[in-house]
């Protein structure tokens, strides 16, 4: 079942993140180490006004546990979203940090999506997803969009059978790159 994520959903939620944006936490987090960068991520998902937050999350419970969740959120507000990280990783590192946008004006993003490994294959990313896109559509935006790592197969067959595309643009995020991936959602209310 989907829900709206809770702050003590984190326990779950956190492990997920990690595994879901891989080197993206530890840039965010501003160090390597594992422990910490899921305190880091745990504090931000506890807190609103940051795009990390549970308030930007829904999740798929099942067994009465979070065994998947969506991040997402309206990519006008990526500059506000980012504003406390980048206040944090500027004092952690002594000098102005500026957080790569990774969205953009007219579209809702999904930050990460991903499944406990052992529920996969069964679905929940695709309704996590569909979830994520019906709130676009309620929002009244036109283009839901994601990053996907260009080595990242399996996830780009994902989305491309959910109909999303590759628009050109790719940006070269904690030593990788990835390409940006849109789909346009066909509003009701116009």
């Amino acid at each position: 079942m989907i829900r709206k994520a809770r702050p003590e959903d984190s326990s779950e939620v956190i492990p997920l993140m990690l595994e879901a944006i891989g080197n993206i936490a530890h840039d965010l987090s501003g160090t390597d180490d594992v422990e910490y960068t899921k305190k880091v991520l745990t504090d931000y998902f506890h807190t609103t006004g940051n795009r990390l937050s549970y308030s930007h999350c829904i999740v798929w419970e099942e067994d009465g546990r979070t065994v998947g969740f969506a991040l997402f959120y309206d990519g006008a507000q990526v500059q506000k979203l980012d504003a406390p990280l980048e206040e944090r990783l500027s004092k952690v590192q002594g000098h102005p940090v500026h957080l790569i946008k990774e969205s953009q004006r007219g579209e809702f993003y999904l930050d990460s999506v991903a499944v406990n490994s052992n529920y996969r294959g069964r679905g929940i990313a695709k309704h996590l997803m569909a979830a994520f896109e019906q709130e676009a559509a309620a929002r009244g935006l036109k283009y839901a969009a994601l990053l996907v790592d260009v080595a990242n197969t399996k996830a780009r067959k994902l989305y491309e059978a959910q109909g999303y595309h590759a628009d050109g643009l790719v940006l070269h995020i904690a030593n990788d790159d990835y390409d940006h991936m849109v789909k346009p959602l066909h509003n009701e209310q116009k």
